[in-house]
């Protein structure tokens, strides 16, 4: 039987991409692991691999679509020894929410989704929706599981995934099948409303306010819909609660200043270069390492207490921004995080990173210094339960011993959940990063 090739869930929180570019045509002939095509997510562009062997017997979607819907049907194969024009009669409408190339400027009231739905014969296309767990989330399965699981009336809601981010594979449904564990569930009523999302005030209602004419309407990118989304379901659903302190920065400045004049050559350049950030990443992932109660994250039913600092840090892209996570940065010396960081900032803005290394993390940096903000409050990113928003270093007077001094001070201030680190324990995190800072030897040694 002709075999589905669906729109991939690159991500845990993806929901749709741009088909960007198909790496076949019709007519070639796949085998696992092939590269089939590029998809565009809201962060960055990777490739697609075949799951099964066969023939291309149509591609359903063209190259250059946008807005394309996790698990709408893409393409078609033609299992072995099958007729390819049979197995492409599947195939001959647009999948749901694919919307062709665009050839002229989007109109105001253009939604990413435009195009036709299977028609009701096409038992090839998807006609459900991804299976969901009783919690509401989503479950991630490659094509390939889904249609085993679906073969042999599993219910993947109850199938323990191992791929990556805990993705359900072959294997694992192979498993639940020998097992005789995981039966089908009941199908859901048809009909059931979708979970409504938190929407913002009415275009309509925003536009009466202008002149007609005095405006110009520019639609939400991905990445954007997905930065506005999960920002308003973090400070909907987290407890913020934000303390500060000022860091003196004259020993860590001549610290650097001395590290990086004594750095190695290397093809003729220096083996690397510190900056003040890649020292407040080290800080930050020592003080975890101190006070390990504050490296949670916060679920329901459990706390979960992370064995390593894995530091995100925001990268500012055009559209929005991105997270790069640096693993286990308690352990990596100054120059591997500096030039880890130098290495995930080039990639970053040519959407060139892979989903593991901007996916998870246990707390994250934001630095605004570079761009003279003196403080501000960072949005945590769940699953984090902190974020550290880092100032500018500016000249202050500062009173020491009954005298007037000028020193180099650093504002920085810690966003907590309150629900798993308290103000207590985020006031002894905080004071960890400041020990840390004002005494950087200690991050050498």
């Amino acid at each position: 039987m002709p075999i589905n090739i669906t729109m991939p869930a690159l991500s845990p929180t993806m929901e749709e991409g741009n088909l960007a570019k198909w790496l076949v045509k019709e007519g070639d002939k796949v085998a696992p692991g092939d590269v089939i095509a590029e998809i565009e997510t809201d962060k960055a562009t990777m490739e697609v691999e075949a799951v099964d062997e066969g023939t291309v017997a149509k591609l359903v979607v063209p190259a250059g679509s946008e807005g394309v819907k996790v698990n709408a049907l893409i393409a078609i194969l033609a299992a072995d020894g099958e007729d390819v024009a049979e197995a492409a009669k599947g195939g001959n409408a647009a999948p749901a929410k694919a919307e062709a190339p665009k050839q002229e400027a989007p109109k105001e009231e253009a939604a990413p989704a435009k195009a036709e739905k299977p028609v009701a014969d096409q038992a090839a296309a998807p006609s459900t929706p991804a299976p969901v767990a009783k919690s509401g989330e989503r479950i991630f399965a490659s094509p390939l599981a889904r249609r085993l699981a679906k073969e042999a009336g599993l219910d993947l809601t109850a199938v323990s995934g191992s791929g990556p981010h805990g993705r359900i594979v072959k294997t694992d449904v192979e498993k639940a099948a020998a097992s005789g564990g995981a039966k089908a569930a009941p199908s859901a009523a048809a009909g059931a409303p979708a979970p409504a999302l938190a929407k913002g005030q009415s275009e309509e209602a925003v536009l009466k306010l202008f002149e007609p004419g005095s405006y110009e309407l520019v639609p939400h990118d991905g990445m954007r819909k997905v930065i506005a989304k999960r920002l308003v379901e973090s400070k909907q659903t987290v407890p913020h609660f934000y303390v500060s302190v000022d860091c003196e920065l004259d020993t860590l400045l001549a610290l650097r200043a001395q590290l990086n004049a004594a750095a190695p050559e290397k093809d003729g350049k220096p083996a690397y270069k510190l900056s003040v950030n890649d020292m407040v990443i080290k800080a930050l992932a020592l003080a975890l390492r101190d006070v390990p109660d504050a490296n949670v994250s916060w679920t329901e039913s459990n706390m979960v207490k992370h064995k390593h600092s894995d530091v995100g840090v925001a990268v500012s892209i055009p559209g929005g921004l991105i997270t790069p996570i640096i693993r286990k940065a308690e352990e990596k010396s100054l120059s591997t995080i500096s030039n880890e960081m130098k290495d995930y900032g080039k990639r970053a803005k040519e959407r060139k990173l892979k989903p593991e290394e901007y996916q998870g993390g246990t707390t994250a940096v934001s630095n605004m210094g570079m761009m003279g903000v003196k403080s501000f409050s960072a949005v945590i990113n769940p699953p984090h339960a902190t974020i550290l928003a880092v100032g500018a270093g500016e000249q202050r007077a500062v009173v020491k011993n009954g005298e007037i001094k000028i020193v180099n001070v650093m504002t920085v201030t810690l966003s907590t959940d309150h629900r798993c680190v308290d103000g207590a324990l985020g006031a002894e995190l905080i004071g960890a990063f400041k020990r840390y800072i004002e005494n950087p030897m200690g991050m050498l040694v």
